[in-house]
């Protein structure tokens, strides 16, 4: 979606609603692919204040990422509100808005950047999730493994062997 900024700060519209629902290609974040299931929605208003608009949105979407322990898919819910702060004027002295160049502002955009700033760095499809077994790989979620779990130091592995063979 994209906005023309002079109508809004020339007063010719007050504000501007937002409500609109657009589909977002998948992509790369820290080498996974995220997909989007479904379309984004964004609901919110553009309102001028002085040279300055002030963009209140709330995005909803769900993804499908792939946990970092398990491997497996599972679908993250974002509902997120977001507050942006846009001029045209470069001399503005106001530190936090972000200075356009142009007559458009893209609202989707700002929505695909609000959506993967917010995105977790691990992610795990729930708190409890088991991962994978070390040794064979199974699904510990799914399954459980026969492999022997004995937490052994390796520095230590060479004394294991005298107390194997003791005779009584």
């Amino acid at each position: 979606m994209k906005v023309q900024i002079s109508d809004i700060i020339l007063g010719k519209d007050r504000s501007k609603k937002i409500d609109y629902a657009f589909e977002i290609p998948q992509f790369d974040f820290e080498g996974d692919i995220i997909k989007y299931i479904g379309s984004c929605k964004v609901i919110g208003d553009i309102v001028p204040n002085g040279d300055i608009l002030i963009v209140s949105a709330n995005i909803k979407a769900d993804l499908e990422m792939i946990c970092s322990k398990c491997l497996d898919t599972f679908i993250y819910p974002i509902d997120i509100d977001i507050e942006e702060r846009f001029t045209a004027n470069s001399k503005s002295e106001d530190d936090e808005a972000i200075v356009v160049f142009d007559d458009v502002l893209d609202i989707t955009e700002i929505v695909e950047t609000s959506i993967i700033s917010t995105l977790p760095i691990r992610r795990i499809c729930k708190d409890d999730c088991k991962g994978l077994c070390q040794e064979c790989g199974c699904n510990l979620n799914l399954d459980t493994c026969s492999c022997n779990k004995e937490d052994v130091d390796i520095r230590f592995e060479a004394l294991r062997g005298l107390f194997d063979n003791k005779e009584v």
